[in-house]
C-alpha cells in the first residue's frame, strides 16, 4: 500500500521520523524538484467517482512527498495517493464516518510531533517550502479517517491470540531473547533512482523463494560485503539490530524473505535462515559505544587504520592533525543511530571494524567500542496486542482499498 500515512514507515522506512531536514531549504522548491507549476493548475486532472482531482492538488501533494523524501516519483505517486484518498473519503462518507475539527488538529499535531515540532511549526515550515496548510490537512484527514473505516469493517472480525502476543514477547523478553541467522540483500539507492530501487526490492521480495534463490539474488544484486557469500551473516542477538529493523525480522518465519527495509542510501531485504532462543542473554536491548571516522576512500589509509587500531581510543593517536569533527566516539541507544550504521554495528564485536558505508564521497570507518545491555520495563501485553491488531488491519486495508478501486469509475476529464 502506498498510502502515505502508513507509508511513512515504508517511504523512508527509513522514515519513522519525518525527514524535515528538507524543510530548511527555505522558499518554494518546485524549480529544484522538476515539478510543473505552469498552465492552469486548477484544471481537472482526474475524476474519481465524480470527485475531481485538480492539477493544483497533484502538484501540492508532489511537493509534500518531496519534502518527506519519499523514494518515489513524486508526480506519479501524488496522483495515485490522491486517487486513493478520494476512494477512502467516499467510503467514509458512505459509512457516516467523519473527523471532528479537534480530531483533525490532534492528528496534525501528532504527525508534526514525529519531527519534534508542533502542528503550527510544521505548517509554517511547509508553507515556507510552498506547501499549503490545506494539503497537509487533507493528507492527515484521509489517513486518519481511513483507520476508522477499516476498523468499522474489520474490527469485530480480527482478533489477536495469546500465542501471537507470546511470540512477540519471546523476541523481547529479558529472560529469553532471540538470536537470528540472517542473509541480506542490499540494493543501493542513487539520487533520482528511488522508485526503481523500491520497485526492484518489492519484486525480489515477492519472487524469491528459498535460501538458494535468495543467495543467488544476493550475489547478483547486492552491494554489501556479504554479497560474495550469498548475503549470509553470522548468528547475532535480535537486540543487536536497530529497533526500526528488528520488527521486520521478528515477523518472519524461517525460510521467508522480509518486506523491503529502507535505510539511508539503500533498501535491504532479509532472509531468515534460522531463529533460536539465546539462553546466555538476559536483556532485550543494548546501547553501543562506537567510533565513526570519515576519511577519503583510500585503501592504503584504511589498511593503516585497521592495522593500528585495536580499540577505539587508538584512533585518536592515528588521526592526529585531522579536524576534530572527523572522528566521533559516542555512546547511543540503537534507536538513536542511523539504521545503516546500526546494521553495520550489529555485525561487529568490540574492536572490529566496518568500512562498507560512505557519506558524501567519504568512507566511514566504523569501530565498535563496546555494547552494553539496557534493562527495560516489563512489557505490556495489552500494548503488544494492540500493535499486532494494527498490523493485521493495515494488511486488510490494502485488499479493502483494492475492492474500492475495482468498483470505482476513474476517468480523465
Amino acid at each position: 500500500m502506498n498510502e502515505a500515512w502508513s507509508g511513512m514507515k515504508k517511504f523512508s522506512g527509513v522514515m519513522r521520523a519525518v525527514a524535515v531536514g528538507a524543510l530548511v531549504l527555505g522558499g518554494p522548491v518546485w524549480a529544484q524538484q522538476n515539478i510543473p507549476t505552469e498552465g492552469n493548475l486548477f484544471a481537472p486532472r482526474l475524476v474519481v467517482n465524480d470527485r475531481v482531482i485538480t492539477q493544483y492538488e497533484v502538484v501540492q501533494r508532489a511537493l509534500f512527498l518531496q519534502l518527506l523524501r519519499a523514494p518515489v516519483d513524486p508526480m506519479t505517486e501524488a496522483l495515485k495517493a490522491l486517487t486513493e484518498d478520494r476512494l477512502r473519503m467516499t467510503e467514509a462518507k458512505r459509512l457516516g464516518l467523519a473527523l471532528t475539527p479537534e480530531q483533525v488538529t490532534a492528528a496534525m499535531d501528532e504527525f508534526a510531533g514525529r519531527a519534534n515540532l508542533t502542528g503550527a511549526e510544521f505548517i509554517k515550515a511547509l508553507e515556507q517550502a510552498g506547501v499549503a496548510e490545506e494539503t497537509f490537512r487533507d493528507f492527515v484527514t484521509a489517513g486518519q479517517v481511513w483507520r476508522d473505516v477499516v476498523r468499522a469493517r474489520y474490527g469485530t472480525q480480527v482478533g489477536v491470540s495469546e500465542a501471537e502476543i507470546d511470540k512477540v514477547i519471546n523476541g523481547a523478553a529479558r529472560e529469553a531473547p532471540l538470536r537470528v541467522l540472517l542473509s541480506e540483500l542490499v540494493i543501493p539507492i542513487a539520487p533520482g533512482d528511488e522508485a526503481a530501487a523500491a520497485e526492484q526490492a518489492k519484486r525480489l521480495s515477492a519472487e524469491i523463494s528459498g535460501e538458494g534463490a535468495f543467495a543467488s539474488a544476493a550475489r547478483r544484486f547486492s552491494r554489501s560485503p556479504t554479497a560474495g557469500s550469498g548475503g549470509r551473516m553470522d548468528w547475532m542477538p535480535l537486540a543487536n539490530l536497530p529497533p526500526q529493523i528488528a520488527p521486520y525480522v521478528l515477523a518472519l518465519e524461517a525460510g521467508q524473505v522480509s518486506q523491503p527495509v529502507f535505510v539511508p542510501g539503500a533498501v535491504v531485504l532479509f532472509f531468515l535462515r534460522e531463529v533460536a532462543l539465546d539462553g546466555a542473554a538476559k536483556v532485550a536491548s543494548v546501547q553501543v559505544e562506537y567510533a565513526e571516522l570519515r576519511i577519503p576512500d583510500d585503501p592504503a589509509e584504511l589498511s593503516r587504520l585497521r592495522a593500528g587500531a585495536d580499540a577505539c581510543m587508538d584512533l585518536y593517536g592515528l588521526t592526529e592533525g585531522l579536524p576534530a569533527e572527523q572522528l566521533v566516539i559516542a555512546t547511543k541507544a540503537m534507536g538513536e543511530i542511523p539504521q545503516d550504521v546500526g546494521l553495520e554495528l550489529a555485525r561487529l564485536d568490540p574492536g572490529e571494524v566496518s568500512t562498507a558505508l560512505t557519506r558524501g564521497g567519504a568512507r566511514l570507518f566504523l569501530m565498535l567500542c563496546n555494547r552494553t545491555p539496557v534493562l527495560e520495563e516489563p512489557v505490556s501485553r495489552e500494548a503488544i496486542g494492540a500493535n499486532i491488531l494494527n498490523r493485521k488491519l493495515e494488511n486488510l486495508s490494502e485488499s479493502y482499498l483494492e475492492e474500492l478501486r475495482a468498483a470505482a469509475i476513474i476517468r480523465e476529464p
